[in-house]
């Protein structure tokens, strides 16, 4: 799940370059770091940024620990002996950060070439730190940009529901949360709800449809146990015929606020949908 050890969250050639810093007196030389994108994601001329907050988990959360200094000794160079020499291993173990990072703030409009994060401090320790930032800001700036881009063509509030087809654990808490960044206005993802406090909801699944003997009764049942939070989906079957049961479910019981909830799907369904969906609520069949 969340990974709170993030030292070794590094590529190798970071360590290896510390080690080179250390043995040629460069422990306190001075660097300056900049994060930036050459070409915008998406050919959209701007990203959305995000990560920001995973950028200070991962500083406050910087310690080399009695483990990752044994796994580092382990390691072998590949012509023999060992890799790392052990006095640079402890000199590691004392390490404490003394680096400046700036950034913008998270859901800040940010352009080519115009850096967005700036690390400061020995360049020895900007190294150590350069593929964690990397990490942290280039996924889910891709992630709140995408979610940018969605929303402003939806021009209504959209609903995140990426989680099934994220990357792994991690990747989907991170990835809903920078949508909620770029402007979504909830998650299906319930453990991202509650581990960033974002709002959170949901429809229900094209199973719950097949588990009734017929998708009116599917509706039916749906909208009794949740009157005022019921989105149904039309397009188990077919769509037109799904969208007449919506609205006959709705005429008989459900209001006009809670009804339109639902409509956020319907957009993209079909050719015509909101059209159909119109006549069908100033005429709807028994």
């Amino acid at each position: 799940m969340q990974n709170k050890d993030y030292a070794l969250l590094t590529d190798l050639y970071q360590l290896t370059m510390a080690q080179g810093y250390w043995a040629c007196g460069k422990v306190e030389e001075q660097g300056c770091f900049h994060i930036f994108f050459r070409n915008p994601p998406f050919n959209g001329g701007f990203a959305i940024a995000s990560g920001m907050d995973h950028i200070a988990e991962v500083v406050e959360n910087f310690k080399i620990t009695d483990e990752n200094i044994a796994y580092l000794a382990s390691l072998d160079a590949p012509g023999g002996g060992k890799l790392f020499n052990p006095d640079f291993l402890e000199y590691l173990r004392n390490l404490e950060l003394t680096v400046d990072i700036d950034a913008v703030r998270e859901g800040t409009v940010i352009f080519p070439n115009d850096p967005f994060v700036r690390v400061i401090g020995p360049v020895l320790q900007c190294q150590l730190l350069e593929t964690q930032l990397l990490n942290c800001v280039n996924f889910e700036t891709l992630a709140a940009t995408k979610a940018a881009r969605i929303c402003h063509v939806a021009k209504t509030p959209v609903a995140e529901f990426g989680l099934r087809r994220a990357q792994g654990e991690s990747g989907g808490l991170r990835a809903s949360r920078a949508c909620i960044v770029g402007g979504c206005a909830s998650t299906s993802n319930v453990l991202a709800g509650r581990m960033f406090g974002l709002p959170v909801s949901g429809t229900h699944a094209h199973a719950w449809v097949m588990a009734f003997d017929d998708e009116l009764e599917a509706f039916r049942a749906y909208a009794k146990e949740f009157p005022t939070n019921c989105v149904l989906l039309v397009d188990t079957y077919d769509v037109e015929q799904g969208l007449k049961n919506a609205v006959r479910r709705w005429y008989f019981s459900l209001t006009m606020q809670t009804f339109r909830m639902g409509l956020f799907l319907l957009g993209g369904v079909m050719p015509g949908a909101l059209q159909l969906l119109k006549i069908y609520m100033e005429k709807p069949s028994k």
